[in-house]
C-alpha cells in the first residue's frame, strides 16, 4: 500500500458554502471572482456571494432545501457558480447534466436522479422543455436564467429578496452533488459525493496546483463534469483567482480570451492541446500570459505535452481522476520539470493507493528502483465516492468494504512514487473527455434490423486521441455501409457519443458467459 508522499491536508467537516467562502477575507470581498470570457463583464466576490444566497432564498421559499434535487442544464457562464453555489446553500443536491444531451438523456437523469426542478439557458430550452414536458413537469419548476415567457428567470429570482435559509446537515454524509458516469461498465449511473468529498478534494488540489490570487484561471472545460466543478469553479474560488468562464470551445475565441484576459492558468483536455500544438492560428495570438496548462479528463501523450510546451513556453502537466474520485487521485504539480509528462504524477495529499494483479488478487510489490508490474490502481481517500444512487450492486463491484476503489485502470509505479496508467480493465471511453459507455452504443447499434450483433470499443484516431469504433454483424444478405451505421447511431445520441469508425466482422467475440472480449477487438481496433 502506497501513501501520498504530500503531507496530509487538513480537512474541515464543513458544508462546501462555508469552505469556498466562510474565510473570505474583508480586502477580497471587492476583487474579481469571475470574467464572462465573452463579454469581459466581471463579479466581484461580494457581487458573487450576494447573489449565491439570493438564489438559495428563492429555492427555500418554493420548498427546495434538504432532500430535494435540482438539475442544471447549463454551459459555463458566470450564473453557473450563482445557481450552483445556490442550490448548495440552500441544502438541497445538484444533478449536473451534459449540455449536448438529447430530450430523452436529460429526462433520463432528472427521472433517476428524482430531480423534480430544472435550471437551464434560452438556447438549451428546448431540449429541456421536451425533457420537462416528457416528466409532466410544471412550467414554474423550469427557470430559465435568461428568461422566457412562463417560467422563473434568474433576475426575477434574485429580486425577490429572500433571505438564505438556515440549514443543518452532516456535511459527511449529506449528498451536494449527483453528476453521472458510467463508471467502469455499463450505463451512467448517479454518483453520490457528499460536501465532504467536494471540500476534500479542493483541499487536496491546494498543496500541488499553485494557483493563487493574482491568477487568472481560463474555464472551458464544462461544470457540469467534475473536472470542471471541483478543479476549476470550486478550486479557482477557494485560491481566490479570478475564473474566466467560456460557454463553448472555439479555437479562435479561445486564444483570443487568453490574450485578452490574460489567463495564467489554462485547463484543457487533449484534444485542445493537440490545437495548441499544430493549428497555424496559434501564432497570431500573444499567449505569454500562460503559466501552465493542465490536461485532464483522457490520457495525454508525452510527446504532444512536449510539442505544446515548445511552442508555447510554459509548463504542461496532466492528472489523473475519476467522477467517482471527486475527481482528483493524481496531480503533476505545475513547476516540477523532473517527472515524465506521460505519467499522472504522484498522488494528491491523504491518499492511499494499491496496485492488485487482475488475475491473482494479489498486490504488486513496488520495487526499491525502476518500475513496478503493472495492476489495477486501487485507491482510497476522503474524495471517494459514498456510492451509486440505488445501485448497490454496481456500488459493491466498486468498492469494497475497507473503501477501497477499484478504477478499472492498469498502472505502474515508479520508486519515487510515479504513477503511469499503461491498460485499462473497464469498458469506459473517453472521448474528447467526455464518458461514452459502449453498452448505450451496442443497444442502439441492435435497433437496426440490419444488424446481427455489434460491439464497441475505444480506438486511436490519427491524433491519437480515443474515439468510439464499432464492430458489426450485418444480418445475412444486408446491405449495410459503415456510413449507414454512423447515420443511425448520430440520430439517436448526443454529439460526443456518435460512432466515428466502423469495422464489419463475422462474429463479436464473447467469453463462454456471454462476455464480450473487448480486449480482444481493442487489439485489432
Amino acid at each position: 500500500m502506497l501513501h501520498s508522499r504530500f503531507a496530509d491536508v487538513d480537512i474541515p467537516n464543513v458544508p462546501v458554502y462555508d469552505y469556498l467562502f466562510g474565510s473570505l477575507e474583508d480586502e477580497r470581498l471587492d476583487a474579481v471572482a469571475i470574467i464572462d470570457g465573452m463579454s469581459g463583464a466581471e463579479t466581484t466576490y461580494r457581487q458573487l456571494i450576494g447573489q449565491i444566497n439570493l438564489f438559495a432564498g428563492a429555492l427555500a421559499s418554493r420548498g427546495i432545501g434538504v432532500g430535494s434535487v435540482v438539475g442544471v442544464l447549463c454551459p459555463n457562464v458566470p450564473a453557473f457558480a450563482t445557481v450552483f453555489h445556490g442550490i448548495l446553500r440552500a441544502g438541497a443536491t445538484a444533478t449536473t447534466i451534459n449540455s449536448l444531451y438529447t430530450p430523452d438523456e436529460i429526462a433520463n437523469q432528472l427521472t433517476d436522479a428524482g430531480a423534480e426542478w430544472l435550471i437551464t439557458v434560452s438556447p438549451l430550452l428546448p431540449g429541456a422543455l421536451a425533457a420537462a414536458e416528457k416528466l409532466g413537469m410544471p412550467a414554474d419548476h423550469l427557470i430559465v436564467l435568461d428568461g422566457a415567457e412562463g417560467h422563473p428567470s434568474l433576475p426575477s429570482l434574485l429580486a425577490e429578496g429572500h433571505e438564505a435559509p438556515e440549514v443543518s446537515f452532516d456535511p459527511a454524509t449529506h449528498l451536494a452533488v449527483l453528476p453521472y458516469s458510467s463508471g467502469t461498465t455499463g450505463r451512467p449511473k448517479g454518483v453520490m459525493l457528499t460536501h465532504r468529498n467536494l471540500v476534500a478534494n479542493v483541499a487536496q488540489c491546494a498543496p500541488v496546483l499553485s494557483v493563487n490570487d493574482d491568477d487568472r484561471v481560463l474555464a472551458v472545460l464544462p461544470f457540469f463534469h467534475i473536472y470542471g466543478m471541483t478543479v476549476l469553479l470550486n478550486f479557482a474560488v477557494r485560491q481566490r483567482a479570478a475564473l474566466v468562464t467560456m460557454p463553448k470551445f472555439d479555437l479562435p475565441e479561445f486564444l483570443r480570451i487568453i490574450s485578452e484576459h490574460r489567463t495564467s492558468w489554462v485547463f484543457v483536455a487533449p484534444p485542445i492541446a493537440v490545437a495548441l500544438a499544430k493549428h497555424p492560428i496559434v501564432d497570431q495570438y500573444d499567449l505569454s500570459p500562460i503559466r501552465v496548462i493542465f490536461s485532464g479528463a483522457a490520457p495525454l501523450d508525452g510527446a504532444l505535452a512536449a510539442a505544446v510546451e515548445r511552442r508555447l513556453g510554459c509548463a504542461v502537466v496532466q492528472g489523473y481522476g475519476m467522477t467517482e474520485t471527486s475527481p482528483a487521485v493524481n496531480l503533476i504539480p505545475g513547476e516540477r520539470d523532473d517527472i515524465d509528462k506521460s505519467s499522472i504524477g504522484p498522488l494528491v495529499p491523504n491518499t492511499e493507493a494499491r496496485l492488485v494483479d487482475p488475475e491473482t488478487g494479489a498486490d504488486v510489490d513496488v520495487p526499491a528502483a525502476g518500475t513496478s508490474a503493472p495492476g489495477e490502481l486501487w485507491v482510497r481517500g476522503p474524495q471517494v465516492m459514498t456510492g451509486y444512487l440505488n445501485r448497490p450492486e454496481a456500488t459493491a463491484e466498486m468498492l469494497d468494504d475497507e473503501g477501497w476503489l477499484r478504477t478499472g485502470d492498469v498502472a505502474t509505479v515508479t520508486d519515487g512514487e510515479i504513477f503511469r496508467i499503461v491498460d485499462r480493465l473497464k469498458e469506459l471511453i473517453k472521448y474528447k473527455g467526455y464518458q461514452v459507455a459502449p453498452a448505450v452504443l451496442e443497444a442502439v447499434l441492435l435497433e437496426h434490423p440490419s444488424i446481427a450483433d455489434a460491439a464497441v470499443v475505444g480506438a486511436n484516431d490519427d491524433d491519437g486521441q480515443e474515439v468510439p469504433k464499432a464492430f458489426v454483424v450485418r444480418q445475412a444478405d444486408a446491405e449495410l455501409t459503415a456510413q449507414d451505421v454512423m447515420d443511425f447511431v448520430a440520430a439517436k445520441v448526443a454529439p460526443h457519443e456518435k460512432v466515428r469508425l466502423v469495422e464489419f466482422i463475422d462474429v463479436v467475440p464473447k467469453s463462454a458467459s456471454g462476455k464480450i472480449l473487448r480486449k480482444d477487438l481493442r487489439a485489432r481496433a
